[in-house]
């Protein structure tokens, strides 16, 4: 997963998940503008495994998240060239520098770009409903086959309001290990790599507020709903 290289940074013209514009309109007599893209709508999946209490994630390489990175890098290395500068040039007049043509050494490691999410995807089937469409994410990604009737819908959202705008529709669903029928993994032929990850019931709260855990809010909120609606029924403990 975190073997990452030839990367090539290219503008993007045409997408079949990304669709930029910009409207123009008045507000309170303000002539205003904004960019924004139009994206796919989206459903995430809050699995629990009743078997061995824990929680299933999905750990993946997301570009969005690395290029984020590699401008902070960017920035910081700038600011170290100056500073080294002068000791280059000095360098150079003994010989050539071993890391001049390197560029490739100013990328972050591939781990930046990895996260750790809900099971979740696409709403781009629009014969299926929203249930149907996170199960069969459950199904690919993290290898559960269960109805569709047993997703229990919790809430939708907003997510990237300022830039997309689009709704996401939470759904919580419990599993056993009678029902895994595969290992997950996502599906290859549309790109993805995906890890399956489990969380402990215990460790739950502990992994949502630990800040050096890439994670998504869908996590944090997921396992707080979890918390305050999940366990006093069944009297588990999140580890709060």
């Amino acid at each position: 997963m975190e073997e990452i290289n030839n990367i090539e940074v290219v503008p993007c013209t045409e997408s079949n998940y990304l669709k930029p514009f910009r409207v123009h309109y008045n507000q309170n007599g303000t002539k205003k503008s904004w960019d924004f893209m139009r994206t796919h709508d989206s459903v995430s999946v809050l699995i629990f495994n009743t078997t061995s209490h824990c929680f299933i994630l999905v750990k993946q390489f997301r570009p969005a998240v690395y290029m984020c990175e590699w401008e902070k890098a960017k920035t910081k290395i700038s600011q170290e060239a100056e500073k080294t500068e002068e000791g280059e040039a000095s360098e150079s007049q003994e010989g050539p520098s071993a890391s001049a043509g390197e560029s490739s050494s100013q990328w972050p490691p591939a781990s930046a770009g990895v996260t750790y999410e809900l099971c979740a995807g696409l709403v781009d089937k629009p014969d299926l409903s929203l249930e149907e469409i996170a199960r069969q994410e459950v199904l690919e990604e993290c290898g559960y086959d269960v109805p569709a009737s047993k997703l229990k819908r919790i809430t939708s959202y907003r997510s990237g309001v300022g830039v997309t705008g689009s709704k996401q529709t939470m759904f919580y669903v419990e599993v056993s290990d009678d029902n895994c029928v595969s290992a997950g993994g996502g599906e290859p032929r549309e790109g993805e790599l995906i890890e399956v990850v489990k969380v402990p019931l215990h460790e739950a709260m502990t992994f949502a507020y630990d800040e050096r855990i890439p994670k998504t809010m869908g996590v944090i909120f997921s396992f707080i709903w979890f918390h305050n609606n999940m366990s006093p029924k069944y009297k588990i403990s999140t580890n709060v």
